[in-house]
């Protein structure tokens, strides 16, 4: 033996242990996917609508946020991109932060600003609707 003291017979798992669980990263994967490809139809919609509202005034924009098709869409946008969002962040902090504590309040923080972010466009785009007569 070369003097390494046994570190060359330690399996890997007892090294990854406290470094997450294995079965939620295949979620976590998914759900980056599923977020990613649902954005696809949705930001083409957003575009074309852009397009269609370029020049429009106030009272047309807020109309066409009232309609039930527009307001629904806009909603799961915003959930599909800030959940996207929340995923890709998250992978950051757990792949760069070593330090526990410093790695757990970011974490905290972020969920608390992507769900805080979405809860307030949420409500933007529910008022304008509602205001516009849904």
């Amino acid at each position: 033996m070369s003097g390494h003291k046994n570190s060359e017979f330690v399996a890997p798992l007892k090294t990854a242990k406290g470094h997450g669980s294995a079965h939620e990263g295949a979620e976590h994967w998914l759900q980056q996917k599923i977020t990613a490809l649902a954005q696809i139809p949705l930001v083409l919609w957003l575009i074309y609508s852009i397009i269609g509202l370029q020049g429009a005034s106030y009272a047309e924009f807020t109309a066409w946020m009232g309609q039930p098709v527009n307001a629904i869409l806009m909603i799961i946008l915003i959930s599909s991109v800030m959940l996207h969002a929340k995923l890709g962040a998250q992978v950051v902090v757990e792949d760069y932060i070593s330090c526990g504590c410093l790695k757990m309040a970011k974490l905290i923080g972020m969920k608390i600003f992507f769900y805080g972010m979405a809860v307030a466009c949420i409500f933007s785009v529910l008022k304008i609707a509602f205001i516009a007569g849904i």
